[in-house]
């Protein structure tokens, strides 16, 4: 009878660490503002200053990336691509996208820029206003995307759509 009890107990222990663990792997994980650091992005992706700030990055949880991207009046990002595409939540600011091919395009605070799986594109403030922008994509086989060459200044003070 007490080696039964016994089995039991160890079977009711195994199962309740297995749960447990089956749990903590599906929990919550917060990430705190103040434990986020930013930096200058490199002069390889970026024309002037661009200031990214990880919200959080591919890895063991997602493939899925998020940054806080803030450019000084001039600052843009080179020409890239995303494999699974970009959106662009622009938070506050003027800024200027464009994809290859296309004209230049304004967005201001409040618009939401989606650009498909492949396309050639950048994005940055325009000459005269800061913009802030959050920006998410996700990387497919390891990759977040291609960087291409910077946007020439012919390129960039050419003018923008009219909307």
């Amino acid at each position: 009878m007490q080696k039964i009890t016994m089995i039991k107990v160890a079977t009711m222990l195994v199962l309740s660490l297995a749960f447990t663990t089956a749990a903590t792997a599906q929990s919550l994980k917060i990430t705190h503002g103040q434990d986020r650091t930013a930096a200058r992005g490199p002069e390889s992706a970026y024309t002037g200053v661009g200031i990214a700030e990880f919200m959080f990055r591919n890895g063991a949880e997602s493939s899925m990336t998020m940054a806080e991207i803030s450019f000084e009046p001039g600052s843009r990002t080179v020409w890239h691509n995303h494999p699974a595409g970009q959106y662009l939540i622009i938070t506050s600011g003027v800024g200027w996208v464009q994809a290859k091919g296309e004209k230049k395009r304004v967005v201001k605070a409040g618009d939401v820029v989606w650009t498909p799986p492949g396309v050639f594109h950048w994005h940055g403030a325009t000459s005269r206003q800061q913009m802030k922008h959050l920006a998410v994509w996700e990387f497919v086989n390891g990759s977040g995307g291609e960087v291409g060459q910077h946007v020439t200044d012919e390129e960039y003070n050419s003018p923008a759509a009219a909307e």
